[in-house]
C-alpha cells in the first residue's frame, strides 16, 4: 500500500427489517434531520446510499458524539430499503454492509423478514444494532421530539415504562431464541458479545441519536482496521442494480467500498456468462436537492472514491448482474483482475443436481441465500440464476422428471411477459415470495401435499391387510357361496379380495370375498371391531373352512411390500398390526418374502 494506507473510509449501514416496521422512515429521518440540521450540504446523495458526515453526525446526536473522539469520517447508508435485495449483497467473501441495523415495530416483535434478516446477518457475521421502532405508539407515552432515548425514556409515566419494558422484554426474548444476547444498549458492557438494543421512533426522531451514536461507536471500536483503504488504489464495488438509463444505455448501481474509479478506467464487472472488460464512459452522482429542478438529474464526475455509490455509464453492461463484483485494472493484468472476479463469482456457486427445481433471485447475495435454504431443506437445484423468470426457465423447468421438479421458485423476481404465457401452457408451477423462507415452506407443502394424493390413490389400488375369524353357530349356507358371521380382528375387509388360511405358516387360499353385510345392508368394506355377514365364492363350510376358524385376506407380495416400505405411515394401527402378522407368517417360511 501507499502512503495514503492509513486513509479511513465511511462504514457502509445496511437498515434490514421487516416490511412496515420503518426502514424507510427511519431512512428518512436520519436524513431529514441532517439536512434541516445543516445546511443542504450537510449530506450527499449518491446512487443508492447516502453519505451523513461526523460533524451532521455529531449535530444529530448532540453530546452523544463528539467529533473528537472519531477518526472515522461518517457513516454511508445504503438506502434501497424496498430491495430486500441489500441485505444479501456481497463484497470479497461477506456482507457489502459492514454493520446493519435491524428494524423492528416494538409492538408487533419478530415477522417473516425479521427472521430473514437475522438468518443473513448470522451466516455472514454482519455486526447489529436493534432499533425499537415505534416507541411513540407505547398507550400513554409523552414525545419529546428528536431526544436521546434515555431522558425520554426516564420522564415517562411508570404505566408508560412498563408497557414499552414488557415489548422490549419480549424481544429481547425473540433475539434469546436465535442465540443473541441482547439488552438496552446503554446496560451493554461489550457490543462484540452483546447486541445493543436501541427504544426508538422513527416519527419522532426519539432515540435516533442512540442509533447513530452506537453505530459510531462500533464502527471505531472494531472496525477501524477494516476501515483502512488505500484512497488512491484500484476501486472495488458491488453492483446494486443493473438499470437502463437514457442516452447511456445499460448502467451499473454500484457501492464502491475499496479504492478509487475514475472516468476512463478500464473494469472488470460480473456477469451470467463471463466476466464483462469494459471502459468506464461516464460516473453520474445524484445533483444536490438545491438543483434538483434541473432537467438532467445526474452530474458528471471524474472519479469516486470509498466509500460511496455511483452510476456507472459504459458499453456492454447488459449481462452484469445484481450483486457482481466491479473491479478496476490500472497497473495489473487484464487476466489477473477476470481471475479475481470468476474466484469471487465462484465462491457464491450453487450446488447443482442432474433433477431439482429451477431457481431465480434478484441479485448473487439473495441467490446464495436461496441456496442455502434449500440446501437446508433437501430440497435438489437444477438450476439457479440471478434475472427475471424467461421462457427459458420454463422450458428447462418442464424438462423435470419428477413432477414436484417442475418448478420454479422465484425471489423477488418479475415473471417476463412472454414467460407469463409459457407457464400457462405449460405444467410447471411457479412460486414467488420476497420472503426465504416462506418460499421454501410454500414449495414443502405443496410437495407433501402432492405426496398425500399419491398416497391416497395409490391405498385406494392397493389390497389391505386384514384377520378375522368365523363366529360359531354362524354358518348361514354352506356354499355357493358359504355365507358366514365373522368378526374383523383387525385390519380392512372389502369385497372382490381372495381369503386364505393359514396352515404350518403357509396359506392357503380358499375363495373371493363377494359381498359384506352389516346389520342386513350391503357394504363395500368392514373395519376392525365389526361384526358382518360375509359371502365368500369357493370353500363348503365344514370342508374348506369351519366354525371358529382364523382367516386372512391373501396379500399379493408386491401390495405387501409397498404397504411395509412406503405407506405404513398412511395406514391404520390395526392395519399394520394385521400386516406384521401375515409378513411374520409368511416369513417363516421365507425370510426374505415381501422384502
Amino acid at each position: 500500500m501507499s502512503d495514503q494506507a492509513n486513509s479511513l473510509r465511511t462504514p457502509i449501514v445496511a437498515v434490514l427489517g421487516h416490511v412496515d416496521h420503518g426502514k424507510t422512515s427511519l431512512l428518512d429521518k436520519i436524513r431529514g434531520s441532517a439536512v434541516s440540521d445543516g445546511e443542504a450540504g450537510a449530506i450527499t446523495q449518491h446512487i443508492g446510499a447516502t453519505a451523513v458526515p461526523l460533524e451532521t453526525i455529531s449535530e444529530m446526536a448532540g453530546s452523544l458524539v463528539q467529533p473528537t473522539d472519531f477518526d472515522l469520517p461518517g457513516l454511508l447508508f445504503i438506502d434501497t430499503p424496498g430491495h430486500h435485495s441489500f441485505s444479501t449483497l456481497r463484497a470479497r467473501g461477506g456482507a457489502l454492509a459492514d454493520i446493519a441495523i435491524l428494524v423492528v415495530d416494538v409492538n408487533d416483535g419478530f415477522q417473516p423478514q425479521t427472521e430473514e434478516a437475522i438468518d443473513i446477518l448470522q451466516r455472514t457475521g454482519t455486526p447489529f444494532v436493534v432499533a425499537a421502532n415505534k416507541v411513540d405508539t407505547t398507550p400513554g407515552w409523552n414525545p419529546v421530539e428528536d431526544s436521546p432515548i434515555k431522558p425520554s425514556y426516564d420522564g415517562q409515566s411508570d404505566s408508560a415504562r412498563s408497557r414499552l419494558d414488557e415489548n422490549l422484554y419480549e424481544l429481547i426474548g425473540q433475539l434469546s431464541d436465535r442465540d443473541f444476547s441482547a439488552d438496552f444498549y446503554w446496560r451493554v458492557q461489550n457490543f462484540q458479545n452483546n447486541i445493543g438494543v436501541v427504544p426508538c421512533s422513527a416519527l419522532t426522531g426519539e432515540g435516533v441519536p442512540d442509533i447513530l451514536a452506537v453505530l459510531m461507536g462500533l464502527s471505531q471500536r472494531f472496525m477501524k482496521a477494516e476501515m483502512e483503504i488505500d484512497v488512491e488504489g484500484p476501486g472495488e464495488g458491488t453492483v446494486l442494480e443493473v438499470k437502463d438509463q437514457q442516452g447511456f444505455g445499460a448502467t451499473l448501481d454500484v457501492v464502491v467500498y475499496d479504492g478509487i474509479i475514475r472516468e476512463g478506467d478500464t473494469i472488470v464487472v460480473g456477469a451470467s456468462d463471463e466476466p464483462i472488460v469494459t471502459e468506464v464512459r461516464a460516473l453520474l452522482q445524484p445533483r444536490p436537492n438545491a438543483e434538483i429542478r434541473v432537467e438532467k438529474r445526474f452530474e458528471r464526475v471524474e472519479s469516486v472514491g470509498a466509500a460511496a455509490g455511483v452510476k456507472i455509464a459504459a458499453p456492454d453492461l447488459d449481462k452484469a448482474i445484481a450483486g457482481a463484483p466491479v473491479r478496476v485494472v490500472r497497473d495489473r493484468s487484464e487476466d489477473e483482475v477476470i481471475a479475481e472476479v470468476k474466484a469471487e463469482l465462484a465462491e457464491i456457486e450453487v450446488d447443482t443436481q442432474e433433477e431439482g427445481v429451477v431457481v431465480k433471485a434478484d441479485t448473487l447475495g439473495s441467490l446464495e441465500a436461496m441456496a442455502n435454504a434449500l440446501e437446508e431443506a433437501e430440497i435438489p437445484i437444477l438450476r439457479a440464476e440471478v434475472g427475471d423468470i424467461a421462457p427459458r426457465d420454463v422450458a428447462v423447468a418442464g424438462t423435470a422428471r419428477e413432477v414436484e421438479n417442475k418448478t420454479i421458485l422465484g425471489f423477488n423476481v418479475d415473471v417476463l411477459p412472454n414467460a407469463e404465457r409459457e407457464l400457462e401452457q405449460s405444467d410447471v408451477r411457479l412460486f414467488d415470495d420476497d420472503v426465504i423462507y416462506q418460499l421454501v415452506e410454500e414449495y414443502d407443502e405443496y410437495v407433501e401435499e402432492m405426496k398425500r394424493s399419491q398416497q391416497e390413490t395409490i391405498l385406494d389400488k392397493i389390497i389391505r391387510p386384514a384377520r378375522f375369524q368365523i363366529l360359531q353357530d354362524h354358518t348361514f349356507r354352506q356354499s355357493d357361496p358359504a355365507v358366514v358371521g365373522v368378526e374383523i380382528m383387525s385390519g380392512t375387509v372389502k369385497n372382490n379380495t381372495n381369503v386364505a388360511k393359514f396352515e404350518n405358516n403357509e396359506p392357503n387360499r380358499v375363495g373371493e370375498l363377494s359381498g359384506i353385510q352389516l346389520q342386513g345392508e350391503d357394504v363395500s368394506e368392514a373395519r376392525a371391531g365389526q361384526r358382518v355377514s360375509i359371502a365368500i365364492d369357493g370353500p363348503t363350510v365344514g370342508r374348506q373352512i369351519e366354525e371358529g376358524d382364523e382367516l386372512w385376506v391373501d396379500l399379493p407380495e408386491k401390495h405387501a411390500k409397498i404397504l411395509e416400505q412406503e405407506l405404513s405411515d398412511d395406514i391404520p394401527a390395526d392395519e399394520l398390526e394385521a400386516l406384521s402378522g401375515y409378513l411374520n407368517k409368511r416369513r417363516k417360511r421365507d425370510p426374505f418374502w415381501g422384502k
